[in-house]
């Protein structure tokens, strides 16, 4: 059964129609998110989609629906893994720019989970200014760094609980149970499942902190559109009044 979670909080993105920037945008813009295990970058990507009116782009979605299919694609995709190999960045390329030019990213489109390999991020602003240059301009690209304390993510991550029987999540920060370890709906007790323990989220984080860094300083000394947020502390609607704020000026820049 999946997991429950608590009552959907209120759009943070009603205030202002986010199509206004993607209208008045001279270029399509190509939104590239970056935020570790715990940032709330699911949440921020959903966030942008329904405020900007252009399409989510994540590539472990594409991998997993080719695999489904049993493909030539996803046959190959299932060959390497099996073979403990990751994807190759061609592939990942090719299936990456063949999404972006379907009709629906004419206007933008926001990039989750790709670029990862700093070859991916080179050869993703080459083929974008390729792009650009048969189709008269290039989309401009725009960076969003949901920045977290690595402390408060592992107190976050490691604090959730959740009951296997119902499936309803808790933390025992910020939504603890009535009774301690008790599952307030059935009374079961409430556990903690392999990826929330603490020297787990402490090895992804480790891991995506490798990944990512030589990233984030690519597109620090390539780009002048990025956006850096703290998304450790604040909830997740403030977190996005934020990058809403900051957006508009930067798709003029």
């Amino acid at each position: 059964m999946g997991a429950k979670a608590g009552p959907k909080p209120a759009s943070a993105v009603a205030p202002l129609d986010g199509t206004d920037v993607v209208r008045d945008a001279e270029k399509a813009i190509a939104i590239i998110l970056f935020g570790s295990p715990g940032s709330g970058k699911g949440t921020q990507s959903k966030y942008l989609v329904e405020w900007l009116g252009i399409p989510q782009i994540s590539t472990g979605d594409m991998l997993r629906e080719h695999i489904r299919r049993g493909d030539a694609i996803g046959l190959a995709i299932a060959d390497q893994l099996r073979a403990g190999s990751l994807v190759s960045d061609e592939l990942v390329n090719q299936l990456v720019f063949e999404r972006i030019s379907e009709p629906d990213c004419s206007r933008g489109f926001i990039l989750d989970g790709y670029p990862r390999t700093l070859a991916q991020a080179e050869e993703m602003m080459r083929l974008l200014a390729e792009r650009g240059s048969s189709a008269g301009k290039s989309p401009r690209e725009l960076v969003i760094h949901l920045v977290v304390d690595y402390n408060v993510i592992i107190s976050r991550m490691s604090g959730r609980r959740v009951c296997p029987k119902c499936g309803t999540l808790y933390n025992s920060v910020s939504r603890p149970p009535k009774v301690e370890g008790i599952c307030d709906l059935d009374g079961s007790t409430l556990a903690v499942r392999d990826d929330d323990r603490e020297e787990v989220v402490r090895q992804r984080l480790a891991q995506y902190e490798r990944q990512t860094r030589p990233l984030i300083e690519f597109f620090r000394a390539t780009s002048d559109r990025l956006i850096e947020v703290d998304a450790s502390r604040e909830k997740p609607e403030a977190v996005f009044e934020r990058i809403k704020s900051e957006l508009p000026d930067l798709v003029r820049k």
